[in-house]
């Protein structure tokens, strides 16, 4: 069986807001033989785009290095602005083992394109989640802390040089969080509520940081061209928190604020079965086994 990764690249530009760079991204993207791009979402209020990309290991790390390049040639930090968190023009490059990969092996691939893009780029990397070579490193919000403006103070702490390169940012591409991962969810729930600091509430009463869910990471971000707030999540491990467990959650303490939900969403692809556990629990599905009553596992004959 052929070995596949996964590479889920957020870049700090958005079709909304420069199509012509955005659409170098995707044209770099697809240029390399061996990956494919499942998907790729774009989004103006925070102005960030995500890519999914499975393929070879030897081809997903080409066109991760290839689009980091392609972006810092493109993409200028010092004019971004948007809802987002980010610290460089390639913000963050998560590697996640698919088929017939290891996490080892995806942590070695992470330190070779940290490696190369800091020798061919100039642009400094710090490794996280499964790559951190420390605890305090596994965060990525802690690794982003301080967005790339505060970058190069943070830099010169004694705790804070990077795993790849020199304690300065690139002046115009910053900085990059690079590692090895299990599957991520991205998701973010809409308010009825143009008030930023329910959100905030929210976010802070649900994310781990603050003793809320164990595998959340949450934060309040503001949706301009709605006039909304709204709950961006990443929920780190999807059986430890699942997406229902968030949503009641966000639901319940909306109401608390006399708010309501208005809609939710996915930001690149997610595990099927994060789904079908939504339906079982909504559905109420009693002696529910997907591998045995979901036609599709059948007919890739993974029953």
């Amino acid at each position: 069986m052929s070995k596949l990764v996964e590479c889920i690249p957020n870049f700090s530009v958005s079709k909304e807001r420069d199509p012509a760079v955005f659409q170098g991204l995707v044209d770099t993207a697809n240029s390399v033989p061996g990956c494919t791009v499942l998907d790729v979402q774009t989004d103006g209020d925070h102005n960030r785009c995500v890519f999914t990309m499975v393929g070879s290991p030897a081809a997903v790390e080409e066109v991760s290095f290839q689009l980091a390049k392609k972006a810092a040639e493109t993409i200028d930090m010092t004019r971004h602005t948007g809802q987002h968190p980010r610290m460089g023009s390639t913000d963050v490059i998560p590697f996640v083992p698919t088929m017939d990969m290891t996490v080892e092996e995806c942590v070695a691939l992470s330190r070779r394109v940290a490696e190369r893009i800091w020798k061919e780029l100039g642009i400094p990397s710090f490794l996280y989640e499964d790559s951190a070579a420390t605890p305090e490193r596994r965060n990525l919000a802690a690794c982003r802390k301080g967005q790339f403006e505060g970058m190069p103070e943070k830099l010169l702490q004694p705790e804070w040089a990077p795993d790849y390169g020199e304690r300065k940012i690139h002046p115009t591409a910053g900085i990059t969080a690079i590692g090895a991962r299990m599957p991520l969810i991205a998701y973010n729930i809409n308010l009825d509520t143009s008030d930023l600091e329910i959100a905030n509430k929210i976010a802070r009463a649900i994310r781990a940081a603050n003793g809320g869910f164990k595998y959340c990471k949450a934060i309040g971000v503001m949706l301009e061209e709605r006039n909304i707030a709204q709950v961006s999540m990443n929920l780190v491990n999807y059986e430890g928190t699942p997406i229902y467990y968030v949503f009641e959650m966000v639901r319940a303490l909306a109401d608390r604020y006399g708010v309501r939900i208005t809609g939710s969403e996915l930001v690149g692809l997610t595990p099927g079965k994060a789904m079908l556990d939504c339906a079982e629990y909504y559905l109420k599905l009693e002696g529910f086994d997907a591998r045995k009553q979901v036609m599709e596992y059948h007919l890739i004959g993974m029953e």
